[in-house]
């Protein structure tokens, strides 16, 4: 007999049923005095029993917040609640007001009826505790099992989230596992006690698109076959759409706009809603000048990593991260680099740049680099930049914004005096939509688009010819990746760039890349325009990323 029962799928609720869960006029403040920051004014949302709700909007929105009220996770004295009531109706009849519940009573809340997934599943892995004490360790506080009935349920689990091959690696830890399959291990541990309702934080975020579309699926079909309620919050208005039954909309810790998820994409209401939907990358790159010149190539390039084993450390095997990978990019073109996780885009990007080591010709502007020493390679240095995925964990917290665009000009010996240095950081701060004098600033005052922002001035200051960005908006905000797109099309137009983009998000890479390659372990599997392999993929693998990316059967039928 299985251990988790399959619920009655999912019916509309009549008029006289009540929701499962129920917000009423919640407000969350955090400090007092001067410094209070209302973080959340007036929310009212409600859940059914096994409904898909979305809570949509832009980071610093309120999205968060309100659901970690709702599980009284918030950091307490520091977060209050000026107003607010939130209802949970039990499976068994009775209801509870969590907001100000004892503590006793939100611990038997907590896991049993409503449980959470966050955005980042490493994050909140415990990294010394294997797979099956982890999730056995729910099943103990909660269901009082022994080890013998703790295992059975933990397999039972791992095949529920579609994680069979985990089954024989209970005592792997969870950086043995890849992104998708953390997200999997926490969505068990969140079903371990079959709650009534599941809150997913951004569970797709940092994820490739199959597997995004894999974890969509797994909670769609979880909600079907248990009848969980689900509470989806996300920025990603693609995921809304094809996931949610009803929709709100947050904006500045209010809900601007709430109704069935047809209506709000067909319909919005709210100029808000209405810029969201607006703001998804869309639109073709500039085109690249005729008979440009080439600035970077590479033939036959190759990184293989040693695997050794034995007390001597033998090399047993290698990991090619990179296996033959040959390209040209040309001025004024932008090259998009698509891939999974773990596919060696990265890698080929550190490579090029020779911040890799790799077998195989490199050119740049014609003169072979592979092999230059140190002292040879910083003259180019001053060519190539690169941008990184995470801003906040590519720029120095100790320095101010002026310093670290200052780095590069002191290092190559540009930009003269102190006096002209400055004057040269706040005009390329203005190139990239910022304010000269915010180069007194330091990186955790700005938002994540700032900070990226940032982290291309810090390239452009050099006027390279050549920038490498790899995933520079996996995670930001609807309408903070339109302005991003926009800002690298127009900079490459004035001042004649290079790009090679690196990214999983097919929708990004159309709005910027004049070409593309498609790399699967290592090896390029499709490359050639990008209009020729969006509307017409040759390879299966680039088929299964498109179908994935658009939700289209046809590839061709893209727009």
């Amino acid at each position: 007999m299985p251990l988790i029962p399959e619920r009655r799928k999912h019916e509309p609720r009549t008029m006289s049923e009540k929701p499962l869960l129920e917000i009423r006029n919640l407000s969350v403040s955090f400090g007092k005095g001067p410094a209070e920051v209302e973080a959340v004014r007036d929310a009212s949302l409600d859940i059914s029993r096994g409904e898909i709700v979305g809570l949509v909007g832009e980071s610093g929105s309120g999205k968060s917040v309100t659901a970690l009220s709702i599980l009284q996770l918030l950091p307490y004295p520091l977060a209050r609640h000026p107003s607010g009531s939130i209802i949970y109706r039990h499976r068994q009849g009775g209801e509870q007001e969590l907001l100000g519940a004892p503590p006793a009573l939100m611990r038997g809340i907590r896991g049993n009826h409503i449980a959470m997934i966050f955005q980042e599943p490493l994050s909140s892995l415990n990294p010394l505790h294997s797979v099956e004490k982890q999730i056995s360790e729910v099943l103990f506080v909660h269901k009082n099992l022994n080890r013998k009935q703790a295992r059975e349920r933990v397999v039972e689990l791992l095949r529920l989230v579609g994680l069979p091959e985990a089954v024989d690696r209970l005592t792997a830890l969870p950086h043995e596992f890849s992104g998708g399959q953390q997200q999997r291990i926490m969505i068990a541990m969140a079903l371990a006690n079959e709650p009534d309702l599941l809150i997913a934080d951004e569970p797709t975020t940092a994820l490739d698109v199959t597997i995004q579309a894999q974890i969509l699926e797994l909670l769609k079909d979880l909600n079907q076959r248990l009848g969980m309620a689900l509470l989806l919050i996300t920025h990603d208005l693609d995921i809304v759409r094809r996931t949610v039954q009803r929709v709100y909309v947050m904006h500045e810790g209010e809900i601007v706009e709430q109704g069935g998820v047809e209506d709000v994409f067909e319909d919005p209401s709210h100029p808000y809603t209405r810029k969201l939907l607006e703001s998804r990358p869309g639109g073709r790159p500039h085109p690249p000048p005729s008979g440009g010149e080439t600035v970077i190539e590479s033939e036959d390039l190759k990184v293989w990593f040693p695997v050794k084993r034995g007390i001597i450390r033998r090399t047993v095997g290698h990991v090619r991260a990179v296996d033959g990978i040959t390209l040209r990019v040309r001025q004024g073109q932008t090259l998009g680099v698509v891939g999974e996780s773990g596919s060696g885009k990265s890698t080929l990007a550190r490579a090029l740049i020779r911040l890799e080591r790799s077998d195989g010709v490199i050119k740049f502007d014609g003169q072979q680099i592979q092999g230059l020493r140190h002292k040879a390679m910083r003259p180019l240095r001053q060519e190539m930049q690169m941008v990184f995925q995470d801003p906040f964990g590519s720029l120095s917290p100790r320095l101010s914004v002026g310093q670290i665009i200052e780095e590069g000009l002191k290092v190559h010996g540009l930009g003269g005096s102190p006096e002209e240095r400055r004057v040269l950081i706040g005009q390329v701060l203005e190139e990239v939509g910022l304010e000269p004098g915010m180069q007194d600033r330091y990186p955790h005052e700005f938002s994540g688009g700032q900070r990226q922002r940032i982290a291309i001035a810090r390239a452009l200051v050099l006027k390279p010819r050549l920038i490498i960005l790899d995933e520079p908006t996996s995670a930001l905000d609807v309408s903070v990746q339109y302005q991003i797109i926009q800002l690298l099309r127009d900079l490459q137009k004035r001042h004649d760039l290079s790009y090679i983009f690196i990214s999983h998000d097919l929708r990004v890479v159309r709005a910027l890349a004049h070409d593309i390659i498609v790399v699967r372990d290592g090896k390029v599997v499709e490359q050639g325009p990008a209009e020729e392999v969006f509307q017409t993929p040759k390879a299966a693998y680039t088929r299964e990323l498109l179908a994935a990316a658009f939700e289209m059967r046809a590839a061709g039928n893209l727009s």
